[in-house]
């Protein structure tokens, strides 16, 4: 058995299956021995058994092949708990695979648990009733970020190489933000989700959390392409991989704006996402200009209009398992009782138009946006709403005013690390043209050649 989980990238992992260095059960019983003595409370379902029957068979050929892989719980796995972290279906058993998941298992992924997540992925925490309190991996008393939180504690932590992630308004890249990971949000729809998926609010895409940018591009090249159970899927692309580093970044245009215009960011990020920024442009060759960026927030409108789709995943269950419910995803259901209209859903959708006009307006003038990830560091994790810390505003709203533009106007967006402040992680994102997403993950990997992170947080499994 290996002396401990495997900390380096997923696709160095199957190299060293390939090799003989490592066999695919030895590296899935270390995942399960770290994950038994870890303190992130980062897994509610472990399915080391059927694990174990798969890694002993496992085609180190295939592009995961044998790589163990953990699945966020709000992502369906046919036989799995399926209770998207809430009490209302803390008993539900998935009965189909995910198309995502259906494409990794082909890839030969080995899909062995399932991490936390916030409740209906409706916060960016990681707080819930059912599972309580996901730790960061650079220091548990922190938050996680949400919604994919226990994801990406999990990666960075050294728990697992890689793990799947879902994000509607930041929920991959700001727990990949906080924890020091890759967070890449594709264009919408360039990975299916499905089947019997619900359509709106149509912000929401699929994912990975990630320690290095091939590991991204490998999960792309696996899980992306058309399906008709996604009528707004994109057609395959190949060569996310094998492409990486093969694209002239030079003479593109950038903006730096680290506010978006409209987040408080912390003015010590600030100037960690503006140097950063600052440091791509070098070594890519970008062009950077200065244009006003102003993205507008949706407001509380559109947030309330989208918890119809919540009203359908409740099935009539809403308001009698309001106890069973955390208070914020209650409260947001009374709110949304009392004040639903015609006129909230029409304020909603001018906003809507309103961003999306916002955003091509800046797209007009530059290929890429350079912003924070998140507003500050990881707060304390038993934060669930907006508060104080100090001077600055934490939690939902102020998070996702840096994210959430991305999902509503579908444009490819990435958290890349770049560099820490008081020994916690900071998120640089990218944001581009839609369909542009093999630019985004190269910029990336200009980030990652130039000033590697490091790929697990410090004190996890070997990690010293």
């Amino acid at each position: 058995m290996a002396d401990g989980p495997w900390l380096g990238d997923a696709c160095s992992l199957v190299d060293a299956f390939r090799s003989g260095e490592l066999k695919p059960v030895e590296a899935l019983d270390a995942c399960l021995a770290a994950i038994e003595r870890s303190p992130l409370n980062a897994f509610t379902h472990l399915d080391a058994e059927a694990a174990r029957e798969r890694a002993v068979n496992a085609d180190p050929e295939q592009p995961f092949g044998g790589v163990p892989v953990a699945v966020k719980e709000l992502e369906p796995v046919a036989g799995w708990p399926y209770s998207e972290a809430s009490l209302v279906f803390a008993d539900r058993v998935a009965d189909h695979d995910s198309t995502m998941i259906t494409r990794l298992r082909a890839a030969g992924a080995n899909l062995f648990g399932q991490t936390s997540a916030s409740e209906f992925g409706g916060l960016n925490v990681s707080v819930t009733k059912i599972h309580g309190v996901t730790g960061n991996a650079w220091d548990p008393s922190r938050t996680a970020g949400g919604s994919s939180g226990g994801s990406a504690a999990a990666v960075a932590g050294g728990l697992v190489p890689i793990a799947t992630g879902g994000d509607g308004g930041g929920s991959i890249r700001i727990p990949a933000g906080f924890n020091g990971l890759v967070g890449m949000k594709g264009t919408a729809g360039r990975i299916p989700r499905g089947p019997q998926v619900l359509i709106g609010p149509m912000t929401v895409v699929v994912g990975c959390l990630a320690r290095s940018v091939r590991d991204v591009a490998r999960w792309y090249d696996v899980c992306n392409g058309y399906d008709s159970r996604d009528p707004y899927s994109l057609p395959r692309v190949d060569g996310w991989e094998r492409n990486l580093g093969t694209y002239d970044l030079a003479g593109k245009r950038a903006v730096i704006a680290p506010t978006l215009g409209a987040a408080i960011v912390r003015p010590e990020v600030e100037a960690i996402v503006r140097e950063a920024g600052e440091a791509l442009a070098r070594d890519a060759g970008l062009r950077l200009v200065d244009i006003p960026v102003s993205l507008p927030g949706l407001g509380v409108e559109w947030a309330i209009a989208n918890l119809a789709t919540l009203a359908v995943d409740l099935e009539g269950r809403w308001p009698e398992c309001k106890n069973e419910l955390t208070a914020e995803i209650a409260f947001g259901l009374e709110m949304a009782t009392q004040m639903m209209s015609l006129q909230i859903a029409a304020t909603g959708e001018k906003k809507r138009r309103m961003a999306n006009e916002a955003m091509a307006d800046v797209f007009d003038e530059v290929d890429f946006i350079i912003c924070a990830t998140n507003p500050d560091v990881a707060y304390p994790a038993e934060v669930t709403m907006n508060t104080k810390v100090g001077e600055l505003s934490v939690g939902v709203e102020n998070n996702g005013a840096l994210t959430i533009p991305a999902n509503i106007t579908g444009n490819p967006a990435c958290s890349i690390p770049a560099g820490t402040f008081e020994g916690l992680p900071v998120g640089m994102q990218v944001i581009g043209r839609h369909h542009e997403d093999a630019l985004v993950l190269e910029l990336a990997r200009v980030v990652e050649r130039e000033r590697p992170w490091p790929l697990v947080a410090p004190g996890s499994p070997r990690a010293g």
